[in-house]
């Protein structure tokens, strides 16, 4: 692609050398760099890309995206000088993708808890309704049939746009999308058209990265900020902040709810282990999620598939059909008549919603037991309240690692402790090995009892000292209910 056709819509400040010139690659790591190649020197939370650029340059970069001019010019070099690099490296990848998103339909989905459920259900739901289409989230990528391993749950750009050109040239008329906080803040949705944004719910999280829950709250709204006047912005009603995403946007605003008044109404009728009744805009249909939480999000697709103009009973037909992402209150079942719960929970407010909707469909005698552990590395300030939430539905809680990163785990326990009262503390165990605390629970557990597994969910992996080791905790659960 031609320089300067790349610089559509680019704000450049000052540019330095031939902008006919041909570019045959962008990259914003310096090691990817080769010729005809286009550096974009970012700004990162590690390191600073203008400090590669005489690097990039070294292996082939005729072409540099600067903030700041460097001392010496390369005559064989174009620099362009911009505001903000970050931002630019969303547009530069949009247009050499050639704006894959304004080919198809693309929706973000934002908030703390429940965006890959909302995300995974949309997809299998337009899937089950006949269109092309793709996924981006969490636990996996999806083009169509094929799955595309994930790495974040927003790519960088250059990633993100690459993978919605192949979902445009495989056929997708849609593309569903967790869109992160983190996300927002660094561009890596620059440049993206989006047909609609649905917001979720906001709680403590994230902010070892946003450092106050103020900056988390305007993090998220940015996102319906940006939208424009033909995409629609569905928020939930039932969460306080939910009106506060719908204040600037220039997008048709839609709200849904299961305790408010809302464009999208529902109400849980009946509710089991192995799915739920729902009352959805007046019509009943049986779903094979679990939980109030659940519903929400539930109304949440619904909500965005009408908006998205499907027919209303077609819709709702296709969600009695459909399944939740992996880890996400996967249950497990052993030979003794306990049941295991696999949840991504590692929020409080997460932990609580999965807790309370276990205690609802416990009847009396049923104990839950709970193993619990927080992220190395990551917000420490939520760790006792972790704990504190986790111990207030279940009748055992076992304390254990999660992915420690870099942190000793024992400090980590200690610091969940903390929100422990002494005399609760006869019903905590703590058991830095999270092989042996999901073993030691199961032991502890009766037939009927509810045995909950919270934190890693669909997570294949325990990351310690830099290092994945293989680990899943499904499988774990499945491995200890067979010694029984």
């Amino acid at each position: 692609m031609i320089l300067k056709e790349l610089l559509h819509a680019v704000p450049v400040i000052q540019a330095e050398g031939p902008l006919d010139i041909e570019v045959g690659s962008l990259c914003f790591d310096s090691r990817q760099a080769k010729a005809n190649s286009l550096f974009v020197a970012v700004r990162g939370v590690h390191t600073d890309g203008h400090l590669y650029v005489e690097k990039a340059i070294s292996l082939g970069s005729t072409v540099v995206v600067v903030e700041e001019l460097p001392e010496k010019l390369e005559q064989e070099v174009s620099y362009i000088v911009v505001a903000d690099t970050s931002y630019v490296l969303g547009i530069l990848s949009a247009n050499f993708y050639d704006n894959p998103s304004k080919e198809l339909k693309l929706i973000g989905v934002t908030g703390t808890n429940g965006k890959t459920t909302v995300a995974t259900l949309l997809f299998n739901l337009f899937q089950k309704l006949g269109y092309g289409v793709g996924l981006l989230s969490t636990v996996e990528n999806r083009i169509g049939t094929e799955v595309v391993p994930a790495t974040y749950t927003t790519p960088d750009p250059l990633a993100l746009n690459a993978l919605l050109r192949r979902m445009v040239d495989g056929g997708c008329d849609y593309c569903f999308m967790e869109v992160s906080s983190h996300a927002i803040v660094q561009q890596r949705i620059a440049g993206l058209r989006f047909a609609g944004g649905i917001f979720t719910n906001i709680s403590h999280d994230h902010l070892d990265f946003h450092q106050t829950f103020d900056n988390y709250i305007k993090a998220k709204k940015k996102f319906f900020d940006d939208l424009d006047r033909f995409a629609f912005a569905l928020t939930n009603q039932d969460d306080k902040n939910g009106q506060v995403m719908l204040q600037n946007t220039f997008a048709h605003k839609k709200t849904y709810g299961l305790q408010h008044i809302a464009d999208f109404k529902g109400k849980v009728i009946e509710s089991h282990f192995d799915g739920m009744l729902l009352q959805v805009d007046g019509q009943e249909v049986w779903v094979k999620l679990v939980g109030s939480f659940n519903a929400s999000n539930l109304l949440a697709v619904y909500g965005a598939a009408i908006l998205l103009e499907q027919e209303t009973m077609k819709v709702l037909t296709a969600m009695s059909e459909i399944s939740g992402a992996e880890g996400r209150f996967e249950a497990v079942r052993s030979k003794t008549g306990i049941t295991g719960i696999v949840d991504y929970a590692h929020t409080p407010d997460a932990v609580g919603n999965v807790l309370e909707t276990i205690k609802d469909l416990c009847i009396p005698g049923q104990q839950i037991i709970t193993v619990l552990g927080c992220g190395g590395d990551r917000d420490k300030a939520k760790r006792p309240e972790m704990a504190k939430t986790a111990l207030k539905y279940s009748d055992k809680l076992i304390i254990t690692s999660d992915n420690p990163r870099t942190e000793d785990p024992a400090q980590i326990i200690r610091d969940m402790e903390a929100g422990i009262a002494p005399e609760q503390k006869k019903h905590v165990f703590s058991i830095s090995d999270r092989r042996e605390a999901i073993r030691a629970a199961c032991h502890l557990a009766a037939s009927g009892d509810i045995v909950l597994i919270a934190g890693k969910g669909h997570e294949k992996y325990q990351e310690i000292n830099g290092v994945k080791y293989h680990f899943d905790d499904k499988e774990e659960l499945e491995n200890s209910f067979n010694e029984q």
